[in-house]
């Protein structure tokens, strides 16, 4: 009987640990910051939102990053003619569980040219969104390595971090409505015209 009761037990603490990652899976993980000095510049953090990965940006004050297209809208501006420079732009890759199955999508740039320095460049304060199609390639939890380029004014900081994301218990369906995919706007490719951009909600 004492036996009995102790299989009960676990099977019952087995099926509690399998219901929370399944109630997890599909918010937010937690915010993977970036640092300069001891403090945060910008964080992080992402989820599966219907079929669709969504990686959100939170910028400190002052901070910002770069598009992902950064360096396609600045070639498309300088038209042949030499950069100053060019920042670096966002990246994310994906392994350990996912793959990306179609284009990626961003909240639209802000533009932080400075064009009497013939310097071309776009990006990103306080919130910003980024997201992609994507299909499942194993059990998880997947791995979104991020990098780029954090400013200020006066200073940079490497961006160089890794979100883990359970994949248990989630399941492919309808995108959430807590996520405006119309507002964001398609990652230009090279030699892309315009009429190929449109926002994620439409394809």
């Amino acid at each position: 009987m004492i036996k009995l009761a102790r299989r009960t037990v676990v099977k019952a603490m087995l099926a509690l640990v399998v219901c929370t990652e399944a109630t997890r899976a599909g918010e937010w993980t937690d915010a993977v910051d970036v640092l300069h000095d001891f403090k945060r510049c910008v964080s992080y953090r992402a989820r599966l939102a219907g079929e669709f990965l969504v990686v959100q940006a939170t910028h400190e004050a002052g901070w910002h990053t770069y598009a992902m297209d950064n360096r396609q809208r600045a070639e498309e501006k300088l038209a042949g003619k030499q950069a100053l420079a060019v920042d670096s732009p966002t990246e994310i890759r994906l392994t350990h569980g996912l793959e990306v199955a179609g284009p990626w999508y961003q909240s639209s740039p802000k533009d932080f040219s400075r064009p009497e320095l013939q310097l071309f460049t776009w990006g990103f304060e306080g919130h910003a969104l980024l997201a992609a199609k994507v299909r499942r390639s194993g059990t998880g939890p997947a791995q979104i390595a991020v990098s780029g380029q954090a400013c200020t004014e006066t200073i940079c900081k490497k961006i160089d971090v890794v979100i883990s994301l359970p994949l248990a218990g989630v399941a492919t369906g309808a995108n959430p409505s807590d996520i405006d995919f119309k507002a964001l706007v398609r990652v230009r490719q090279a030699r892309e015209s315009n009429s190929e951009r449109s926002g994620a909600g439409r394809h």
